[in-house]
């Protein structure tokens, strides 16, 4: 299967879960939107492009807090909405989701991402 439709895979059965506005895919090194989906209450690689920093600034500091440690998952509580950042294990791409916090739950986002992660991450070595 290509890595678009892979990726497009992923991103629409993250888009089905109740209350999600954004989704995207990206690469960290060059912070390139992979592919992205809203229902336009935001711009899903105009958010990356700044996400993509987070996850850059925090990988910095676990390496030079010397820990042998990688991202699972970066949560950003907003009034009224969560954002949620997810990294391969690999280290090389980012998954960011936006949510409503009150048509949302938490738990099942974080399990939706978990759930596609991985063949997400084989497919994009």
């Amino acid at each position: 299967m290509p890595k678009t439709d892979v990726i497009t895979k992923f991103i629409n059965g993250l888009k089905a879960v109740n209350g999600v506005h954004a989704v995207s895919v990206v690469e960290i090194s060059s912070g390139m939107t992979l592919g992205a989906f809203s229902d336009g209450n935001l711009d899903p690689e105009v958010a990356s492009a700044y996400n993509v920093e987070v996850v850059k600034a925090k990988m910095q500091a676990i390496e030079a807090l010397g820990l042998d440690e990688n991202i699972d998952d970066i949560l950003i509580t907003l009034s009224s909405q969560y954002h949620l950042i997810n990294c391969t294990e690999n280290g090389q791409h980012m998954v960011y989701l936006a949510a409503n916090k009150e048509k949302s739950n938490l738990a099942l986002l974080r399990n939706a991402i978990r759930k596609g992660i991985d063949s997400l991450q084989n497919e994009l070595k």
